[in-house]
């Protein structure tokens, strides 16, 4: 596809200095009946140029995580904490189907930062990390290759995670939460 965005620049960039290497070579002034064409190459030019590097920005962003396809797999868990149930949904990747595979699973997390929780998983996990343009309240992600993380605030971060899934409706999770350490069930849903 570069090759192709590659292509369709070089296209673009011969076609208007031919348009413009054409008008003052012949000296040609744009009148009525050359005013349509220059419009519609001007337009097909636009539309190319556009649409070439919309394809681009998808491909540099899908390249950055090529294993973790950030679509969802309908893999539903339940989060237990307290008397409250969250419902995430899990990505698909490997990260996500070695962590299904440790449920049920209860572990006691840890405090930290006041933004997250943490535990250790009983055996490490596949990892594919990367540094998340943000964290997002409900991100559920792996810290290195055995350590669980809940985030249930947003902020900043440069350290790299592997992305697991994300709780679909964090309403109560910082109250559930709460700013101790808590033990935590994670389930398959039904």
């Amino acid at each position: 596809m570069q090759v192709l965005f590659k292509n369709i620049k070089k296209l673009s960039s011969v076609l208007c200095k031919s348009l413009f290497s054409a008008k003052h070579y012949f000296k040609i002034q744009i009148k009525t009946n050359m005013k349509p064409l220059v419009l519609t190459l001007s337009f097909v030019l636009s539309i190319i140029t556009c649409l070439a590097s919309c394809q681009r920005a998808t491909l540099k962003d899908n390249e950055t995580l090529p294993e973790q396809n950030m679509t969802n797999t309908n893999s539903k868990i339940w989060i237990k904490v307290g008397a409250k149930i969250f419902t995430a949904t899990l990505l698909d990747s490997p990260t996500s189907k070695a962590f299904k595979a440790l449920l049920p699973l209860t572990l006691h997390m840890d405090e930290l930062n006041n933004n997250e929780k943490y535990a250790q998983l009983p055996q490490s996990i596949p990892t594919k990390a990367s540094v998340p343009a943000s964290i997002q309240s409900g991100d559920l992600m792996l810290y290195g290759s055995t350590t669980l993380v809940l985030f249930y605030k947003s902020f900043s971060t440069s350290y790299s995670y592997t992305a697991i899934g994300k709780i679909d409706d964090v309403s109560g999770l910082v109250v559930a939460l709460g700013d101790d350490d808590i033990k935590v069930v994670f389930q398959l849903a039904d």
